[in-house]
């Protein structure tokens, strides 16, 4: 399966590994797609966005690397926040060593973080393709 192998070593890499994975499966993907504003009025920007063309199911997915102990696990609950105005479902997909013990527990508990390695699985089930 594309996008599998090497892991990333950065966010660029981990957005590709995810588009990937995605396009491997048949589906579309957008990158950076603009959907409105934040409160403070910065654009707010989907990662990838990924279609099935036959049915217009659609996933917004936010994609986030910590290689080392650092500030990008702590940018994810605002980033699941963002996630609830958008208008469409969202997911995060994590990859790194860096991510803490307690961040780690606190990402799986909220049902829309996902690890990098599990993600081919979660797509085929959301959007109803074959499961190998």
């Amino acid at each position: 399966m594309p996008g599998r192998g090497e892991a990333p070593a950065t966010g660029k890499a981990l957005e590709e590994q995810v588009e990937a994975v995605a396009a491997g499966l048949g589906l579309e993907v957008a990158r950076q797609v603009r959907v409105g504003r934040r409160v403070w009025g910065a654009e707010r920007h989907i990662d990838l966005v990924l279609c099935l063309r036959s049915t217009g199911r659609r996933l917004g997915l936010e994609c986030k690397f910590q290689g080392t102990p650092g500030s990008a696990e702590e940018k994810i609950p605002a980033t699941l926040r963002d996630i609830e105005a958008w208008p469409i479902d969202g997911l995060v997909v994590v990859s790194g060593e860096g991510f803490s013990e307690h961040m780690k527990a606190y990402l799986l508990s909220t049902g829309k973080v996902i690890y990098l390695e599990d993600l081919e699985t979660w797509l085929r089930l959301y959007f109803g393709l074959d499961l190998r």
